[in-house]
């Protein structure tokens, strides 16, 4: 590559980078303020935005896949689930043969509220979507999962708790 098209391809992936950077930020700051709303703390409205989205997509969390999505141990997940059951906001399920797995529903109780809250994000959202082409749209969901993707390997592979070179391979 002739460093011309190099530095074109460094400025993309910067300018990328900046325009998901500043998305995610207005996504954690979306989720604080509908902790607010709610009185509950950021982590706890987080995972409770997580279960609602699983639930609308028709694949419900169980509590050890809600830990991946906020990124908590098993211990400070159940904490966090007894504090939302508590607050009337989830359910624990067991809805499988197998009743040791339990499945984390919203409460009949939360559900409006949080339509009301995210109900006119989903909207914008929609009419932005509109707005491009599917084959575009196709092609950028693409993208993201080969971004996703490769920070999930680079997570598993090279970044272990320490760091690059410290990955979380056995014996890395």
């Amino acid at each position: 590559m002739t460093e011309r098209v190099e530095e074109r391809v460094e400025e993309r992936r910067d300018r990328l980078m900046d325009g998901l950077r500043a998305f995610g930020a207005n996504y954690t700051e979306f989720t604080r303020r509908f902790a607010v709303w709610l009185g509950l703390h950021a982590t706890d409205a987080a995972a409770l935005a997580e279960i609602l989205y699983a639930e609308d997509k028709g694949t419900p969390l169980s509590p050890a896949r809600l830990a991946e999505r906020v990124s908590l141990s098993s211990g400070a997940t159940t904490a966090l689930l007894n504090r939302l059951e508590k607050a009337g906001h989830v359910v624990r399920t067991r809805e499988q043969a197998d009743r040791r797995v339990v499945t984390l529903r919203s409460s009949p109780e939360i559900r409006p509220r949080a339509v009301e809250f995210f109900g006119p994000y989903s909207a914008r959202l929609t009419e932005v979507v509109a707005r491009h082409d599917p084959e575009r749209l196709r092609e950028f969901e693409g993208f993201l999962d080969e971004l996703r993707d490769a920070m999930g390997a680079l997570l598993a592979d090279e970044y272990g708790e320490g760091g690059p070179g410290r990955g979380g391979r056995e014996g890395a």
